[in-house]
């Protein structure tokens, strides 16, 4: 492999990487404020609208992992690198 493809695959591992701690970061914030935000929804109402946030940032946090971890089902494994590909092979750019 030449000098170009090795950097070019470390910057890759790279941004993988700041991803997955994203995602970790988040998983954190997540296990922190949802109890937090139970306990004062248990303290104050009798409706349970800790289900809103709990659903809506648990929905988020699962998109954000699957990215992070490399497993996209919407557009597939491997979609953004031949985009990008296919983007540089044109003219225009």
């Amino acid at each position: 492999m030449n000098t170009t493809s090795n950097e070019l695959r470390y910057r890759l591992a790279k941004q993988r990487v700041e991803r997955i701690k994203g995602f970790y970061g988040n998983l954190m914030a997540y296990c922190l404020v949802i109890p937090a935000l139970a306990y004062v929804n248990y303290n104050t109402t009798d409706f349970p609208w800790v289900l809103f946030p709990m659903a809506g940032w648990g929905f988020g946090l699962l998109m954000h992992g699957l990215d992070a971890f490399g497993c996209n089902p919407f557009l597939g494994r491997n979609w953004e690198a031949r985009k990008i590909r296919e983007l540089m092979s044109k003219d225009s750019y």
